[in-house]
């Protein structure tokens, strides 16, 4: 190694030292991750509820880490079986073990954004997702209904987040225990709807609560928000054991490779990446001589585009010219439904001023443009001209959106 090659490696090594250290030592970005972990002391996390009832409950608070199916074996368990995640997607056995749990005299109480569509079809429930037209963000406001817990003004969550209330027909079997709506100003607000219901099963009871953010880190320790979470846990008996599942949560740690312990710990980490990058850098230098030279080998070419040109090619061939405008106009309403978020189940005048703000064109361009469609589905045959003319009106109206076709 020459007296120049020296210099150039170790300013380089030290600047990657420099590098190394300035991220080792920088704060790290919040993480909005839905956990719902008791470990967890990011936003999503349950390190506060589970130190709170642990404490609380004693004896009484017991941690489950195995599936359902496995800690119910045990015939002789009584009390509240507590579950709070993101998604709980029961499968049927284990939903079955559950419910005849349940129905024996104990309490099933479940906290999700999203439920197991079997244990919904048998509580006789569904679901419903608020969103504003004119807002993409919905912030829940929340209350109980009790005038014991109930405070004076709801509980609102200044952040963006799932609203997904219950819808029920059959209000005997039914009890609603707390409702939620959607925050639009400090003047008008929508309508409150359910979000935390009791439902009775056998001898037993089922509890059911839509905004599992309640239970995170986040919330309890916002403002006095932790009186709406101790108003929902209220109706737990603590006379009798909690079982707390650690099984069903999206951030469960899960040590898929020997390096995991050593990747886990900031400053292990950053030792191992200096380690490949001294290893990098050796290679570069000191066997630059010594390597042979390498055939450039061609990557494979793409034949997507052919691939795609041939297929049209085949529907112009055949002159088939409504088939193409049909694909056209489906890929239009999929660029509606998916990047405007507007359902397109129903094209009225409300949805045409919705399509209109969201992509950044008039309300008159936008209602010109499902005139012309509809005009081209009620054709039986079209002529290239006219397809020719589709496909611009479509395409110059998507480039107003964001400046993206």
């Amino acid at each position: 190694m020459t007296k120049l090659q020296k210099i150039v490696f170790f300013s380089m090594l030290l600047l990657v030292a420099l590098l190394v250290y300035a991220e080792a030592t920088k704060r790290q970005p919040i993480s909005w991750f839905p956990s719902y972990s008791r470990v967890d002391k990011i936003p999503l996390g349950t390190y506060v509820l589970h130190d709170l009832l642990s404490e609380k409950l004693e004896d009484n608070f017991i941690e489950q880490h195995r599936p359902p199916y496995e800690v119910l074996a045990d015939t002789t368990l009584e009390g509240t079986y507590f579950f709070v995640n993101n998604y709980l997607g029961f499968d049927t056995v284990e939903l079955e073990e559950l419910l005849t749990w349940t129905e024996r005299g104990n309490t099933l109480f479940l906290s999700s954004n999203s439920f197991a569509v079997k244990l919904l079809d048998t509580l006789s429930l569904d679901m419903t997702t608020e969103y504003h037209i004119n807002n993409l963000g919905t912030e829940p406001l929340l209350a109980l209904v009790n005038e014991n817990l109930k405070a004076k003004q709801p509980y609102h969550i200044e952040r963006s987040l799932t609203i997904r209330p219950f819808m029920f027909a059959d209000t005997l079997s039914q009890t609603v225990l707390g409702v939620t709506e959607s925050y639009l100003d400090s003047l008008v607000n929508s309508e409150p709807k359910p979000n935390f219901i009791k439902t009775s099963f056998g001898k037993g009871t089922v509890y059911l609560h839509s905004q599992p953010e309640v239970f995170t880190n986040y919330f309890i320790l916002e403002k006095d928000n932790v009186n709406y979470t101790e108003g929902v846990l209220a109706y737990i008996n603590t006379d009798k054991p909690l079982y707390w599942d650690s099984h069903y949560k999206s951030g469960k740690p899960i040590q898929t490779s020997p390096l995991h312990i050593l990747l886990n710990n900031k400053y292990l980490r950053w030792a191992y990446y200096m380690m490949l990058i001294g290893a990098l850098l050796f290679v570069l230098f000191e066997g630059k001589r010594k390597q042979r030279k390498i055939a450039v080998v061609a990557p494979p070419s793409n034949k997507t585009f052919e691939y795609t040109r041939t297929i049209a090619g085949m529907y112009w061939d055949q002159k088939d010219y409504g088939a193409i405008a049909n694909k056209q106009i489906a890929l239009f309403l999929e660029f509606i439904r998916t990047r405007l978020r507007i359902p397109t189940e129903t094209m009225n005048s409300r949805f045409m001023k919705t399509v209109a703000a969201r992509s950044g064109n008039t309300e008159e361009d936008t209602k010109a443009l499902f005139t012309f469609i509809q005009q081209i589905q009620a054709l039986e045959q079209i002529t290239p001209e006219t397809l020719f003319k589709l496909h611009t009106k479509i395409t110059t109206y998507k480039q107003k959106t964001d400046g993206k076709s």
